[in-house]
């Protein structure tokens, strides 16, 4: 993989992360509850930042180091594997704090 396809993936992730922000600023979890299409389109927007993760090289992880490489991963593998209903909202919920 080349650096320019690092630059990609990582564009890739920033791109769908910043949309994630966007699409949920002044969301609360009761709104996930509630509005199907958010949480289907805030799932879809986080698998695709894990999967641009996943597609990083080690050494262009290794030159950002603060982005938790394996919990963007892990998040993508959850949702897209289908677990658990519970651990989707509280998965999705926890962004919605930390996006605050």
């Amino acid at each position: 993989m080349t650096r320019h396809d690092d630059g990609i993936r990582l564009q890739d992730m920033l791109d769908h992360a910043r949309e994630a922000v966007a699409m949920i600023e002044g969301k609360e979890r009761a709104d996930l509850e509630r509005e199907r299409m958010l949480e289907l389109s805030l799932i879809r927007l986080i698998e695709v930042v894990g999967e641009a993760a996943a597609r990083v090289s080690p050494t262009g992880q290794a030159r950002y180091p603060s982005i938790p490489w394996s919990q963007v991963v892990g998040m993508r593998n959850r949702l897209i594997h289908g677990y658990s209903r519970v651990e989707k909202n509280l998965g999705l919920s926890r962004l919605l704090t930390i996006s605050q």
